[in-house]
């Protein structure tokens, strides 16, 4: 649900944005020079040329004349569609609703941070010693061990207490969680695969990294799915990923601490007051 949230928030954002560089640029941009004549005009209300040229090259990264004549409309199309809602949206008062003026608002600080971002590293670029520190700063913050184990998921504290009791007499790992477990793997045993320990929620992880291959968990252990008895099966080392598979994710991570750090700068220089979401000493 999460990353759902996080795409409708993304397209509200982009398409906020763009309302607002519309609405501004029809100010800014008249008083600095003539425009010339709209690409469109939707119930009187321009499209101008420069907005659509704007929007084309955020949509496909080149101007509107290199495209193909059926994606240019196919743009136009899109911007046109855009005004209709929105003059429809305001029409039902949902252009002053507290959700659509936070929304741009929000768009608006995301785009002048990314604005801002892009301009003080335009001449920062990473050099390779700033890249090969960061590699191994990542490396070295990397899981060592990969585990491969099994599992049996049950709804209470009790049954998977019975479950282990059956395991300790003898009865077979796989064969119970077969027969027992509520979760998809157990069509497989309980086998889960190969995984590291960042990939499993922090109980689960923090019982299987006690384990030695072949044992099991002889108390319960309790996540937000159930009560699971896990089994290791075994471990096995861990190969970093190589300096130039990961060239470019270290060249956006070494920006991003750059920028970081110079945001950290504005922070100390700013007087801050917060009201809200400081946790109280006790």
């Amino acid at each position: 649900m999460k990353y759902i949230i996080i795409a409708l928030l993304s397209g509200l954002a982009s398409l906020a944005a763009l309302s607002a560089c519309q609405q501004q640029g029809a100010t800014t941009t008249a008083a600095a020079a003539p425009q010339g004549p709209p690409v469109a005009t939707v119930n009187g209300t321009p499209i101008s040329r420069d907005f659509f040229e704007f929007y084309v090259m955020r949509l496909a990264g080149r101007p509107s004349n290199d495209l193909p004549a059926e994606q240019r409309d196919r743009a136009l199309d899109n911007l046109v569609r855009m005004e209709l809602v929105t003059q429809q949206a305001d029409k039902d008062g949902l252009i002053k609703d507290s959700r659509t003026v936070n929304s741009l608002e929000l768009a608006r600080l995301g785009v002048i941070e990314q604005l801002a971002a892009e301009n003080y590293l335009k001449d920062k670029k990473p050099t390779e010693q700033e890249l090969r520190a960061e590699y191994e700063t990542q490396v070295a913050a990397l899981p060592h061990l990969e585990y491969h184990a099994r599992h049996i998921l049950v709804a209470t504290q009790p049954f998977a207490q019975k479950l282990i009791d059956q395991l300790e007499k003898g009865a077979n790992f796989a064969d119970v969680a077969k027969h027992e477990s509520m979760d998809s793997s157990k069509d497989n045993g309980g086998d889960l695969g190969w995984f590291t320990p960042d990939h499993m929620v922090k109980a689960f992880a923090d019982a299987v990294v006690t384990l030695k291959p072949g044992e099991y968990t002889h108390k319960p252990v309790q996540t937000e799915y159930g009560w699971h008895i896990i089994q290791l099966e075994a471990t096995r080392d861990l190969a970093a990923p190589s300096y130039d598979s990961v060239r470019e994710r270290l060249v956006q991570a070494v920006m991003n601490k750059k920028f970081r750090s110079y945001t950290d700068g504005l922070l100390k220089d700013a007087k801050v007051e917060k009201t809200e979401g400081t946790a109280k000493k006790s």
